[in-house]
């Protein structure tokens, strides 16, 4: 009864009420589809940032992390490679490399870049090498003289596949090592940051250029999808001895760490501006509604309903108002999301702005469940919150006072 009632009460002025779900609606979109895209867009970072180079965890010589210098590469790598086949979960993969920093130059250029020395049949398991080479051929195991190089340090270099490329950096012996390499591939990355910066060789080649012997800078692991590297990491840290560091890529990405943090805040912040526009609006509408039918609610108290009995009714109309606007919301944010699942939201004419904040070029958005259903109790629990003042104004008319109304 008191349903019915609402519902009728509700398109008593079809206008009004169409308005407000018309607010409701854009409002719970709102909510929805800026979080998908900030979910999208971290997502993303995230997965980007553990294909370049850094995986789920990574193991380095203690001291390394500070100073990334040959000096502190582990020597043995044989004993963190024993403990990661005793710890690792099933799906793992895992890949050792030599990073230093180095100075690459040919006939006409010279710029600074991260020589990488990567083992190629591990590593295209565990980071975007793997699959990234456009040009040429990727690396060979061993292959002494080849080296991988960006598409944007080719342009910048003004050279080609089949070029040479020196390399120079201090060797473990404190003297400059330097060896001429021959560019074999070409690779392409998210950002042209990445391909101006690294340049790859073979683990041996670079071993061997750097003196190191056997030494590895560090080791990369690469969990399954959805794993939380943190026991893992408590794992290797249990099970290797105090000169390893242990690493997951929380703490090796500070920034993204940052940026995700903010990002949980910022979208909390971003429900309440939506709903306390919002909630002007429900709460303006249901007052005229309220004040249009006082002669109403005093008739109804006059024939013996109790006050909480018109509260009731006040905050069923509210209800199926809010119902309605979120049930139009979320499907609009739903259909929205799954109409770019598959091209995305295309940033590369402002490739230059995006890149210097670290985003990726195309941003396609993700649901979180979680955020769905925040947004929707957001809506719920305060829209019917604000709805109590009018369905409490409506409550405290005397029959005699609406009786006197004009």
């Amino acid at each position: 009864m008191m349903f019915r009632l609402a519902w009728r009460n509700l398109w008593r002025n079809p206008r009004r009420t169409v308005v407000i779900l018309t607010a409701v609606c854009v409002g719970v979109f709102g909510m929805i589809f800026i979080a998908a895209l900030m979910q999208g867009v971290g997502d993303q970072m995230v997965r980007n940032s553990i294909a370049t180079l850094v995986g789920s965890l990574q193991v380095h010589h203690r001291g390394y992390r500070e100073d990334p210098v040959v000096e502190n590469t582990m020597t043995d790598p044989a004993e963190p490679a024993a403990a990661l086949a005793a710890v690792l979960p099933p799906g793992a993969r895992w890949s050792r490399r030599v990073r230093v920093n180095a100075v690459a130059g040919n006939a006409r250029h010279s710029a600074g870049v991260t020589l990488v020395g990567i083992e190629p049949d591990r590593e295209g398991g565990v980071s975007f090498i793997g699959s990234a080479v456009v040009e040429g051929r990727p690396l060979g195991p061993g292959d002494p003289y080849g080296i991988i190089v960006g598409r944007a340090l080719v342009e910048k270099f003004e050279t080609r596949i089949g070029r040479k490329l020196v390399l120079m950096s201090q060797a473990a012996d404190r003297d400059i090592a330097s060896r001429a390499f021959t560019i074999v591939g070409v690779f392409r990355a998210e950002l042209a940051a990445t391909e101006k910066q690294f340049v790859f060789v073979s683990l041996a080649a670079a071993q061997e250029m750097l003196k190191v012997d056997k030494g590895v800078s560090e080791i990369a692991v690469l969990l399954p999808d959805g794993a939380d590297p943190g026991p893992t990491a408590d794992a290797l840290k249990a099970a290797l001895p105090e000169r390893y560091e242990i690493h997951t890529w929380r703490e090796l990405l500070p920034m993204l760490t940052a940026y995700i943090d903010m990002n949980e805040g910022f979208t909390v912040v971003w429900y309440l501006v939506v709903f306390i526009a919002m909630g002007f609006g429900i709460v303006n509408t249901l007052l005229m509604a309220v004040f249009e039918r006082m002669r109403e609610f005093g008739l109804l108290r006059a024939l013996g309903m109790k006050p909480g009995g018109i509260v009731r009714g006040v905050l069923i109309e509210s209800a199926l108002l809010l119902i309605l606007g979120t049930a139009a919301g979320n499907g609009a944010a739903f259909l929205s999301v799954a109409a770019l699942a598959e091209n995305g939201i295309n940033l590369s004419a402002f490739a230059a702005g995006v890149e210097y904040a670290g985003m990726p070029r195309v941003i396609y958005p993700a649901f979180s469940w979680t955020s769905v259903l925040e947004a929707n109790l957001t809506v719920w629990v305060l829209g019917l919150a604000v709805s109590l003042y009018p369905a409490l104004k409506a409550s405290g008319i005397t029959p005699v006072a609406a009786m006197a109304r004009v």
